[in-house]
């Protein structure tokens, strides 16, 4: 029962006085989903290799940023020949672009676990500063001893505004407007105490 007490006393100080952790972004739960207009309708998909850190401060959302890089080779539509043409010259060309990256340089907190985060994203060889939403959905241990947190973003992009030829030719069968839904987990990398 001793020990039961001293794990609540460890867990409510460390909510009354929570500072910076450092989370590793797991890309093997972490996805860059994606929706563009095809034709009449609308495609999805999804970059299934994100990777980076997140320094989150849970009392103060605004003491927090974030670091990550999609590797656009990871492009997965659920068609194998499609994923082949989009990796392709007159699409993403991924052999010259490989990878996407956003930096934050501010996040405004919106409420205990919402905020609204701005940096700087890179595609295609093109640098944006862009804003979105994004919310924390929780915290929890893990079946392998980790802790984990989890966050959702949403957002909006143009291809065009990336030097993407093929957003603005007309009758083209793909969109410019991309819809982009970030659903990332990490696991958090500082050490916790250890009760005697």
């Amino acid at each position: 029962m001793k020990k039961v007490w001293m794990l609540l006393g460890i867990v409510l100080t460390h909510v009354a006085h929570a500072e910076v952790e450092n989370y590793r972004i797991d890309n093997t739960h972490s996805f860059a989903n994606w929706t563009i207009r095809h034709v009449a309708s609308k495609t999805s998909g999804t970059f299934s290799d994100v990777s980076g850190k997140i320094m989150l401060d849970a009392k103060e959302l605004s003491k927090s940023s974030i670091e990550a890089k999609i590797n656009m080779l990871s492009v997965n539509s659920s068609h194998a020949k499609r994923d082949e043409h989009i990796k392709k010259e007159e699409y993403l060309d991924t052999a010259k672009y490989a990878e996407m990256t956003f930096i934050s340089t501010k996040i405004e907190a919106k409420g205990a676990s919402e905020g609204v985060v701005t940096g700087n994203f890179t595609m295609h060889g093109v640098t944006k500063e862009i804003s979105f939403p994004f919310k924390v959905l929780g915290f929890g241990s893990d079946p392998w001893g980790g802790y984990r947190t989890g966050l959702e973003a949403h957002t909006m992009i143009k291809a065009s505004d990336y030097g993407f030829g093929w957003a603005t030719k007309s009758g083209a069968p793909v969109g410019d407007e991309i819809e982009v839904t970030l659903l990332i987990e990490g696991v958090r990398l500082n050490p916790e105490p250890k009760l005697k």
